[in-house]
């Protein structure tokens, strides 16, 4: 049975005017974690359409600032956030975010990068290992101690590797299906918190 594109969580964003139900996703890891406040500079890697960046954006206040980056143009405005049309893997990160007013660090990096779907479970879910390693590498260079992490992964049998990389790199790692993912879809959320400090 096809599942249904405009379930209740749709309709929701659509009257809330945001650009895609997700934005109920970390919403909810949010509320249950407590993991962005007023004045936070976060990131937002998969940005588009946008609806994270949207909540990000209300969250962080006047004070706080976004930079979305995502392959998809991001077709928003909002007043405390840049948005950048590229590839991660072909920027030097430094460089854009220092032309972009954004100093090294961040206080939170916020992943919800997905593969384009093959269809074929073993490389979809090996491609979303590719993607959560590619943002737990840029949180492990551009997030300061103490700051939080979030990233979306196709579950398989990468899981517990995936948690032990980021069981080395922060002090609390929490999983979570939110209420608003679809039935059928096997992707689960990925909660750093408290970054370590730098050994040596």
């Amino acid at each position: 049975m096809a599942y249904n594109k405009r379930d209740h969580y749709y309709h929701k964003a659509k009257e809330e005017n945001f650009a895609a139900r997700s934005i109920y996703k970390l919403e909810e890891i949010d509320q249950k974690f407590k993991i962005i406040k007023s004045g936070m500079k976060v990131l937002d890697l998969g940005a588009a359409p946008g609806s994270w960046s949207q909540y990000l954006s209300q969250k962080v206040g006047e004070q706080g600032r976004v930079l979305g980056v995502d392959l998809i143009q991001v077709e928003l405005t909002l007043p405390n956030a840049v948005f950048i049309h590229a590839d991660l893997r072909d920027l030097n990160l430094d460089q854009i975010f220092e032309q972009n007013g954004f100093a090294p660090v961040f206080d939170g990096v916020f992943s919800d990068m997905a593969p384009k779907t093959t269809g074929i479970r073993i490389t979809d879910q090996a491609r979303s290992m590719e993607l959560c390693e590619l943002a737990l590498g840029i949180a492990v260079r551009f997030l300061r101690p103490g700051g939080n992490f979030v990233c979306k992964f196709f579950h398989s049998e990468d899981f517990q590797e995936l948690k032990k990389q980021m069981d080395g790199v922060f002090g609390r790692v929490e999983v979570l299906r939110p209420k608003s993912t679809r039935k059928e879809s096997k992707e689960i959320f990925l909660i750093g918190i408290s970054k370590k400090k730098a050994q040596g």
